[in-house]
């Protein structure tokens, strides 16, 4: 099906316009944004309109303010200097929802590696990526896809998705695409470790036993790996790689090419995350906000579209409790450590099964996830 090249400008009223079949005709060729590119369209399709207004405001972030960035090295051999990362990351988690870690064990050709396979797969011929093509991602394991929401009624975003689900046990290799199926297995071997040392910095930092968020929910232990492509956008100013968001999870490990883009809302004010070469950014999601009852906070991000790419990233997502069987009915609430009649609770007990339906249902439409849920 033909996809129209979106010259429409930002009517008010446009009885013409029919963003169903325009997001149905682009789904179904199964070539996301980067077939766009390839076929030369210089005007976005309306259906990638951001409704956020002043897109370029502050496009180049605040340079007054920086996001931290703590070193782990030596980390396990010096108790001070311990106790001094985990200040750093408490500090961190309260006032920014988002740091960058540097010397976290991962070998930076890893990290090279996985970025150049990520790439590989998203610019590989289009009948090679369309057998991945699917909106189901927990039953299929190993997607490809543009846009998760993309029907929630909210605007496109300008980016294509490889994605990943990696259960307790090991990773079927078989299932992941030849072309960067090396890298995969490797990258995932050494982001599930580092992930559940953070895990442990996160409980510590938070005044609990270091094994605490690791226990949350030992029997289901998946990683969702997001290896997110954005290509060239001819209109930059209209759209956005990835709109105003908060994460629904605990926490994702992000990184991230050289190109940058990635902003986050601090204080407010649009700050970029700049692109350190071997670093990895850690942000804060949703249900970690919500059990440390607010001591760590989840904090709106986004991702500016540019005239230059692709532009690659690979976000990797921990202590996921979203299980289509049993797991989706345990609750979750504020950890009762954290909480007393000086400090109360915030949040009601909620089942995981309510939090992601909601999460999903409003897509990523620029506000938070846990508005419902409070008290």
């Amino acid at each position: 099906m033909e996809i129209k090249s979106g010259n429409l400008l930002h009517e008010n009223i446009d009885s013409t316009y029919d963003k169903l079949a325009e997001l149905k005709a682009f789904d179904e060729t199964k070539a996301g944004v980067l077939g766009l590119v390839r076929r030369g369209v210089t005007k976005i399709p309306r259906m990638f309109y951001s409704k956020e207004l002043n897109i370029t405001e502050n496009s180049n972030g605040n340079t007054k303010l920086s996001v931290p960035v703590i070193d782990l090295k030596n980390r396990n051999n010096d108790p001070a200097l311990r106790v001094e990362i985990l200040n750093q990351i408490r500090t961190a988690c309260k006032e920014w929802g988002f740091f960058q870690v540097i010397n976290h064990g991962i070998p930076v050709s890893v990290l090279d590696e996985m970025i150049d396979g990520t790439l590989k797969f998203h610019e590989q011929d289009e009948d090679l990526k369309k057998p991945y093509y699917s909106r189901d991602l927990v039953k299929k394991g190993v997607t490809y896809f543009s846009n998760m929401s993309l029907f929630s009624g909210n605007p496109a975003d300008w980016r294509d998705t490889l994605d990943i689900v990696v259960g307790p046990e090991s990773l079927k290799s078989d299932n992941v695409p030849e072309i960067c199926r090396d890298i995969v297995v490797e990258f995932l071997h050494n982001i599930r470790q580092l992930g559940s040392f953070m895990a442990e910095l996160l409980s510590e930092a938070l005044g609990l036993n270091p094994s605490y968020l690791n226990d949350l929910n030992p029997s289901d232990r998946r990683i969702f790996i997001m290896g997110h492509c954005y290509p060239p956008c001819p209109e930059p100013e209209l759209t956005v790689g990835a709109t105003t968001h908060t994460d629904a999870n605990f926490f994702t490990l992000l990184l991230q090419d050289q190109l940058g883009g990635l902003q986050v809302l601090h204080e407010g004010k649009w700050v970029n995350v700049p692109a350190l070469h071997g670093a990895l950014v850690v942000n804060i999601g949703d249900l970690l906000q919500l059990v440390s009852n607010d001591k760590f906070v989840s904090v709106y991000h986004r991702v500016l579209s540019q005239k230059v790419g692709p532009r690659i990233s690979i976000a990797s997502s921990f202590l996921n409790v979203h299980d289509p069987n049993e797991s989706d009915l345990k609750i979750y609430g504020p950890i009762k450590e954290l909480t007393s009649a000086e400090n109360p609770p915030i949040y009601k007990d909620i089942t995981i099964k309510d939090f992601y339906g909601h999460y999903f249902a409003k897509g990523l439409d620029g506000h938070s996830s846990l508005e419902p849920f409070k008290l």
